[in-house]
């Protein structure tokens, strides 16, 4: 039998990854049993079940702790408002590949090396420098008002109990970017590799898809030169951990200046 094409390995694959279980480029070509074929039998039907339910429970979170205009919004409505629809649309990409594939590890790329996580901290730390000069352009643009994000709007300029905003820091610095991760450089990437568009196409799409899927129209472009960085650490490594700590590194800022905000330390 004429064997498969193999797509190229990325760029920061070593021989030493050779040993590493199971080979990144041989994943998306090999069954269950070991026959011809895909890896996993999921694709964009499943980043679409999982964008579904991101924007449904949103709704339906929205519906029920604020079924009133004219009623009070909570701390605690905000936060799970904001918090459950990510982790639970991150909880089916997962379980979508338990159902239909290999399980998370093999098929969002879940394996890791010290050497990926150094790559996530690098591109980290030079997408900090590198979005911080576009978001002061990009707010020069557009307005202070124009350019805060979603999650900013939380805050509204006053104080939050000690407790709401740790939760709240934890989740934007770490937690947030491990489900955005598996959503959109896990479940999208993958979905986008089963097509056979290669590793660029991979990375371009699924950098727009980030930002667009944020709703947030006037930050768009700014969210695009967010991901850059973090979509390069997954290309490069071929493994979700290094994204997802480019991804945390490039969130720890503003994650403590809206922590900082909310205690009153900073101004907002």
């Amino acid at each position: 039998m004429t064997p498969l094409h193999q797509p190229d390995e990325p760029s920061g694959l070593t021989a030493d990854s050779a040993d590493e279980a199971p080979a990144l480029s041989a994943v998306p070509l090999t069954g269950r049993n070991g026959g011809d074929g895909p890896a996993y039998r999921w694709g964009f039907g499943a980043f679409l079940l999982v964008e579904a339910v991101l924007l449904l429970s949103a709704v339906f979170l929205a519906a029920i702790l604020d079924p009133h205009p004219s009623s009070i919004v909570t701390v605690t409505d905000v936060l799970v408002g904001t918090i459950v629809p990510t982790i639970l649309a991150a909880a089916v990409a997962v379980l979508a590949t338990v159902l239909r594939g290999n399980g998370p590890v093999i098929d969002l790329r879940l394996t890791w090396r010290w050497a990926d996580i150094k790559v996530g901290l690098k591109l980290g730390l030079a997408g900090i420098v590198f979005t911080s000069a576009a978001a002061l352009v990009w707010t020069r643009i557009v307005g202070a008002n124009d350019a805060s994000s979603a999650i900013n709007t939380v805050l509204d300029g006053g104080r939050m109990p000690l407790t709401a905003a740790v939760v709240m820091f934890l989740y934007v610095w770490l937690v947030g970017p491990i489900c955005e991760e598996i959503i959109f450089r896990g479940l999208l990437w993958g979905a986008i590799e089963r097509q056979r568009w290669g590793r660029w196409a991979a990375f371009g799409l699924s950098t727009a898809i980030f930002a667009v899927s944020h709703l947030e129209p006037i930050r768009t472009t700014l969210l695009l030169v967010i991901a850059i960085p973090i979509g390069l650490a997954r290309l490069r490594t071929g493994k979700l951990p290094a994204s997802v700590v480019a991804h945390q590194v490039n969130n720890f800022l503003p994650a403590l200046a809206m922590l900082l905000v909310a205690m009153g330390v900073m101004a907002g």
